[in-house]
């Protein structure tokens, strides 16, 4: 089988779910790793762009809160498969620019086909967008087949244990943030079978929750919803409750109000140059490029550290997201020429 593991918009993923999962190979489960690390890493500049269109900064707000956690959770998850990857030999592949995720565009491999992912500042269509890339496909419960992200995961670990002796436990990175954002969130090595089963299962509940309950059971905070619930709030914009007569969970409860933000508009395929009417003026230009210079040089220090460079580069990536986060709110701050009403956003470009 090929599956083109360097295109993001093939239908990659699809070509995997539908193979039989005693045909897969030592390459195939490589392949899926890679696409899996694609997908981890499609959700955060959404999910980024939004967060910092709050012009709030008090992190312990509701939605903010809600929203940096459910970013510091895909950070983890992208940290624990890249770390299976390499246990198994794969090499992790970040900055060709056929991996890079491609906006507005549907999420890589053809998981949840039709699924147009856009980056804008928070609203509520971006929100219910967010929770449609979370969502299973029956709530409460993990996707048995189907070409979710869950499924896949689920393929993944049914999978994995045939290969289990290939793991070696080399080029693997550590990093601690289970203190600050649940017990979950560490960054950990991928030396056994069950690390690897634990770490896929931590992804899946904290995104969609476990078949009991929508509550993340790795939580930063106590009764922190899964993301796929936690964004529907949002969406919705009434709290998930539970109703006492049928026991069934309802956006039935109390309001969940958007906050103050930039009026971020959508970003166009390809960057702001490619808006009519909106083409950015030097300064503008200047501040995007700067941008997209910095999620540049954060995909190779993250490359590196699953490469020769090792752990030592992840604090320069988190160093540098610290800046995109600075520059993305200078951005904001900018009306777009053709409708005053709206700002620019940052583009997520790979410099090359």
């Amino acid at each position: 089988m090929t599956t083109g593991i360097l295109d993001y918009q093939s239908d990659a993923i699809v070509q995997l779910m539908n193979m039989a999962e005693e045909e897969w190979t030592e390459q195939e489960l490589k392949d899926a790793l890679q696409r899996a690390i694609m997908l981890e890493l499609s959700t955060i500049p959404p999910y980024a762009t939004a967060l910092w269109s709050i012009t709030d900064a008090d992190n312990s707000k509701p939605v903010r809160h809600t929203i940096r956690e459910i970013v510091f959770d895909e950070m983890s998850h992208f940290g624990l498969v890249c770390n299976m990857l390499t246990s198994i030999g794969g090499t992790v592949v970040l900055t060709d620019p056929a991996t890079v995720p491609k906006y507005p565009g549907e999420l890589p491999g053809g998981v949840n086909p039709g699924l147009e992912v856009f980056l804008s500042g928070l609203t509520r269509e971006s929100a219910c967008l967010f929770s449609d890339i979370e969502k299973p496909e029956h709530p409460l419960a993990f996707a048995a087949d189907g070409n979710t992200i869950g499924a896949f995961y689920q393929r993944i670990a049914n999978v994995f244990p045939r290969f289990a002796h290939l793991l070696t436990g080399q080029r693997q990175v550590s990093f601690q943030l289970g203190s600050s954002h649940g017990a979950g969130n560490d960054i950990v090595p991928m030396n056994t079978i069950d690390d690897v089963l634990k770490a896929i299962n931590i992804i899946q509940e904290q995104g969609e929750g476990t078949t009991a309950s929508p509550l993340n059971p790795f939580p930063g905070s106590p009764d922190e919803l899964a993301h796929y619930y936690a964004f529907k709030e949002i969406a919705v914009g009434r709290k998930l409750v539970r109703n006492d007569q049928t026991r069934e969970y309802e956006f039935t409860g109390p309001d969940v109000p958007l906050p103050d933000t930039s009026p971020v508009a959508r970003v166009p395929a390809g960057g702001w140059a490619n808006s009519p009417g909106n083409e950015p003026d030097q300064t503008t230009a200047a501040l995007l490029h700067t941008f997209n210079q910095h999620y540049s040089d954060m995909l190779h220090a993250l490359q590196d550290a699953w490469g020769d460079a090792g752990a030592d580069s992840i604090g320069p990536a988190i160093g540098l997201m610290g800046s995109m986060r600075r520059t993305a709110q200078q951005i904001n701050g900018v009306k777009l020429p053709s409708n005053p009403r709206f700002t620019y956003g940052p583009e997520w470009l790979l410099v090359q």
